[in-house]
């Protein structure tokens, strides 16, 4: 099944957040794409910053709620470390040049 590709571009800022979700969820709701895969593309962000977190944790938890997990694609290393730093990187899988597969990642000590 082909997955839902959300593109999440520009600058992101705090109330950009809200009509982002609203538009996954729209795209969740429709009884075409009742089982398929969730694909956020964040490779077009202008900025990885802590609003940009803020929309991937609730992107992540709107995902959730329709019984999904959220894939960013095209993860930036700049908003791989906030996603480790605020612990995220566990709750959102990630894809993108140099990014280690949940498989590959090593605890740290």
């Amino acid at each position: 099944m082909n997955p839902i590709v959300f593109a999440v571009t520009g600058r992101v800022t705090r109330d950009a957040v809200p009509a982002l979700c609203a538009e996954l969820e729209t795209l969740l709701n429709d009884p075409a794409e009742r089982a398929a895969p969730v694909e956020c593309d964040v490779g077009d962000v202008e900025r990885a910053d802590l609003a940009l977190v803020e929309a991937v944790a609730r992107l992540a938890l709107v995902a959730r709620r329709a019984g999904r997990q959220l894939r960013l694609r095209r993860v930036g290393p700049e908003l791989q470390g906030l996603l480790d730093l605020v612990g995220l990187a566990d709750v959102v899988a990630l894809e993108g040049p140099g990014v280690e597969g949940p498989e590959e990642r090593v605890p740290e000590p």
